[in-house]
């Protein structure tokens, strides 16, 4: 993030923080059998999100072996009361909604309901030009070229005068995904279906609608069925047009020259199935352990989701079906990361569902918001490849 203002952006646009993850790159896989690395280590790597990186409040668990080995807090929770941010709280975790997803659609390719490389035409005729030519596949791993509708200078809230708009009328607004959608597709492709690869939050919100049009359910309704439900997620909600966050939970701020604005109710329909999730470091480490693990997909659909293309950012990351590939010092690991106005996440395991991470921030401090993303991956690597000597 090169400055506070694009980090609201990249916030906005669901996917806080990908555009810099890597490390020091390394083949293979994290070593599931390491170490854990001891509290401190972990606890004074989490704090370096609230005082270096000026993050209001963060949250983090590390679970190995099946089991939450460290849970840590830092900074506060509310900038008023100065009660600590709950390590138990609720939080918005943006675009790791989509990993929900796509395991949703990657189901149902399993029941040959959806067929990866078939056409989106034939699931949703007439919602996407030259859907003809741009398969299921390609709107998962976002090689379809659809123009991101976050990009839209509609949702470009990055001046003081904007920010109040946002505050004031904007987030409230219930936007329909067919509208958003239409948004989006209103705009040129970025390129020819599988000449390329851009993060849009358009493919998911067209993902979401392809469920519905598959099952004759929402898509909320197959993620409760399909994931939440079998899992035990008793504190992972899809809040529709729902404006608050249940439960115990850290603020979300917005910094403006007379001081902090609490952004934390907002209407996330403006996010829908490309972020609008809600949950906790507990319940998001557990899905990222299921999912890897093979407990959520057969074994062909889960090579399928890890089966990654390159992204064009600098560093270089690669993207799989609604899955981001880490690269760490001692190897890859494997999860999503999410952002949405006040809240930034960060979910990843190893590839054998033995180790996971969950993170959530609350980024606030203009000045320091630039710190946030390597502290966020130096915590990631100690978590799986213990302290560098």
């Amino acid at each position: 993030m090169k400055n506070y203002r694009s980090a609201l952006r990249l916030a906005a646009s669901l996917l806080a923080g990908a555009s810099v993850f890597a490390l020091a790159p390394t083949a293979g896989a994290a070593t599931a059998g390491s170490p854990v690395p001891p509290r401190a280590a972990l606890q004074q790597g989490l704090d370096a999100l609230t005082v270096r990186a000026g993050a209001t409040g963060a949250v983090a668990e590390v679970r190995d072996h099946g089991r939450a080995v460290w849970r840590g807090t830092s900074g506060v929770a509310d900038l008023t009361t100065r009660q600590p941010a709950p390590v138990d709280g609720e939080f918005r975790a943006g675009s790791v909604t989509k990993t929900f997803v796509a395991t949703v659609v990657l189901q149902l390719s399993a029941e040959r309901r959806v067929g990866l490389d078939d056409p989106i035409e034939r699931y949703l005729p007439g919602t996407i030009p030259n859907g003809a030519n741009i398969t299921v596949r390609q709107v998962l791993n976002h090689t379809a070229g659809l123009f991101d509708f976050l990009e839209d200078p509609k949702f470009a809230y990055e001046s003081d005068d904007a920010l109040r708009q946002l505050l004031a009328v904007d987030r409230w607004k219930t936007l329909a995904p067919r509208d958003l959608i239409a948004i989006g597709v209103s705009h040129p492709p970025y390129f020819p279906p599988g000449q390329g690869w851009h993060y849009s939050n358009t493919d998911y919100l067209v993902l979401g609608e392809l469920v519905r049009q598959v099952t004759g359910n929402d898509w909320r309704t197959e993620v409760n069925h399909r994931v939440l439900q079998p899992l035990g997620l008793r504190h992972t909600f899809l809040p529709g047009t729902s404006t608050t966050v249940p439960g115990p939970h850290s603020h979300g701020y917005l910094a403006l020259p007379d001081g902090p604005a609490d952004i934390t109710e907002l209407n996330p329909s403006m996010a829908g199935a490309a972020g609008e999730i809600i949950s906790t470091t507990d319940d998001l480490a557990r899905f990222n352990a299921a999912l890897l693990a093979g407990r959520l997909l057969a074994p062909a659909q889960l090579a399928e989701m890890t089966t990654t293309v390159a992204a064009d950012e600098q560093p270089p990351t690669r993207y799989g079906l609604g899955l981001m590939q880490l690269r760490t010092s001692c190897g890859e690991v494997w999860g999503h990361p999410g952002g949405i106005h006040g809240y930034v996440t960060y979910l990843f395991g190893d590839r054998s569902g033995t180790r996971q991470i969950a993170i959530s921030a609350n980024p606030y401090d203009p000045q320091k918001g630039a710190e946030l993303t390597p502290a966020v991956l130096s915590l990631i690597d100690l978590t799986f490849c213990g302290p560098k000597s």
